[in-house]
């Protein structure tokens, strides 16, 4: 099963945005979803801090910013 990353941190709109996107497509291309607070990880937020959020699929970087929510479905049917 694949594993989509993403690199997000607490009052972010843009994560919950991302999150939403990723449960939605999770619902019918099944992934194991891991969240990671960038706060808690001075090197995650050196890297990310200016362009979460970030989402990896098996440790690819993917997107930033925003989902594109056929772009990954797409990605996981070929999983």
């Amino acid at each position: 099963m694949s594993a989509v990353t993403l690199y997000s941190r607490p009052g972010c709109h843009l994560c919950d945005e991302a999150r939403d996107v990723l449960l939605r497509v999770r619902e019918d291309r099944p992934f194991t979803l891991l969240e990671v607070d960038i706060e808690r990880d001075d090197e995650l937020f050196k890297r990310y801090l200016e362009r979460i959020p970030v989402v990896c699929l098996d440790g690819e970087e993917l997107f930033d910013f925003e989902v594109d929510e056929a772009a990954l479905r797409h990605r996981l049917s070929l999983s």
